[in-house]
């Protein structure tokens, strides 16, 4: 018999969840409690100056290394809709007080892994010739970390990096440049572990590995509306507008407990659930005791923000798709105009990850310092007319990537017969990025499917 499963979150953990377990012969429901899925891999309708546009909820990208989400890019039939560099490029820019930025670019070579990186590095013209070899050394050091030893979960990567030799200078331009953006914390409060993975991973073991992709099409349409899609093709159902709240056993299966809008309430009776929600609302769902972590592990993972400026200028002031800023309250500036449906002048945005400092601050205020500092390392604004200017925030993009919180990410088995846990913040070994949430999602159909005959499908 089918087994009847509910899936409780439409963010990218769940729906790769959904659309596994569908493929596997179950029979699915995915409830989720906004209007539309994708969780904070999703956009929105914002109507401008310049008219209506599709904005993307955050400035998402992904490596070549990001095998398991490039393989529901594939199943979802949009691998398309993205583009992947043929070489690892990163534009860089340092402003210059009443000058020029100065520029250069990190771009890999065709040598096998490591030796890929010696010439971006050697010729990385934003340090001084003797820390450039110092990284490089470093970066090979890199190397011999195991990211799943407890001792280095333990320690923070800043540490690291100053026992191997990197100045401030070099933390700063070269790997806090990238780690800021892969971890959503600076190095002195990263967790090690998650830093060798990321490096390791993405720049270490393969030349090809750290390539960046990023999507062609507003995220809506890359991972809701294609899931959506395919889930429905498999068989499977999608509620949006549903909040679940609670969860009960009954007999060999669950009642699940939702609200739609202000005064529907219904029960679902399933035979397995995946709680792909936010950590604390997984905690205070998951059955009591289910979870292997003391209570309150949810509020202990924590949580850490990014902020987004959109600014829409009335001519082109970014040349090519992304850059890179260092010394600079600009961390990376992204060209999102024929994506989101701009036609007019050119739509950037600015992602600032590690943004405790700035999510709690006025609209006006943090628009006030992000604009003259694109015109810093963007020569051609100084002249142009921004047409349209706002702020997005996510509070909580990212659990918090401090040293030790490894020990608060809980497993996705739980006690529970039937009930799973999935997302980003799951002990998948990643940080919480999209290749994270798609490993948790198919960690999650694989604890299932592991637990299948020990847990009788109900009649």
């Amino acid at each position: 018999m089918r087994a009847r499963t509910a899936v409780v979150g439409g963010g990218l953990a769940g729906l790769t969840a959904a659309i596994g377990l569908a493929d596997r012969g179950d029979d699915v429901v995915l409830l989720e409690s906004r209007p539309r899925l994708g969780g904070l891999t999703s956009s929105f309708i914002r109507s401008t100056a310049v008219g209506d546009l599709e904005v993307d909820t955050g400035q998402h990208v992904f490596l070549r290394c990001c095998t398991q989400y490039l393989a529901l890019l594939d199943r979802l039939a949009v691998r398309d809709r993205v583009t992947l560099q043929d070489r690892l490029t990163i534009p860089v820019a340092r402003p210059r007080p009443g000058g020029e930025p100065q520029t250069t670019t990190l771009r890999r070579s065709g040598l096998p892994a490591p030796a890929h990186l010696a010439g971006a590095l050697l010729g990385y013209r934003l340090l001084s010739p003797a820390d450039r070899v110092r990284a490089a050394r470093a970066a090979l050091a890199l190397r011999g970390v195991d990211p799943a030893a407890p001792a280095t979960d333990a320690r923070s990567f800043g540490s690291w990096l100053t026992e191997h030799g990197q100045r401030p200078a070099a933390v700063s331009a070269l790997w806090d440049l990238i780690g800021v953006a892969a971890l959503n914390a600076p190095s002195d409060r990263a967790s090690l572990a998650l830093a060798a993975t990321v490096f390791r991973s993405g720049l270490l073991t393969d030349a090809g590995a750290a390539d960046i992709g990023w999507s062609a099409v507003p995220l809506q349409e890359l991972h809701g509306r294609a899931c959506e899609r395919a889930l429905t093709a498999a068989g499977g159902r999608v509620r949006t507008g549903v909040r679940v709240t609670g969860l009960q056993r009954a007999g060999a299966g669950w009642s699940v407990r939702t609200r739609e809008g202000a005064d529907r309430h219904d029960e679902l009776a399933v035979d397995r659930v995946v709680l792909a929600v936010p950590p604390e609302a997984a905690e205070e769902l998951a059955p009591a005791g289910s979870v292997p972590l003391a209570a309150g592990w949810s509020a202990r993972l924590g949580a850490a923000p990014i902020v987004n400026v959109h600014v829409v200028y009335d001519r082109p002031v970014l040349e090519g798709p992304f850059l890179a800023a260092v010394d600079s309250p600009v961390q990376w500036v992204f060209d999102r105009t024929a994506p989101s449906g701009c036609r007019e002048g050119q739509y950037v945005a600015v992602s600032l990850s590690a943004a405790g400092d700035v999510i709690g601050r006025p609209a006006a205020e943090v628009q006030a310092e992000i604009l003259p500092a694109l015109a810093d390392v963007l020569p051609a604004a100084r002249g142009a007319r921004v047409l349209e200017s706002f702020v997005t925030r996510e509070r909580q993009a990212t659990f918090d990537p401090a040293p030790g919180q490894r020990s608060h990410r809980p497993p996705n088995g739980t006690a529970a017969p039937g009930v799973v846990l999935a997302g980003a913040w799951t002990d998948t070994g990643w940080p919480a990025t999209m290749e994270g949430a798609v490993r948790s999602g198919n960690a999650a159909v694989e604890a299932l499917g592991a637990a299948a005959d020990r847990a009788p499908v109900a009649a």
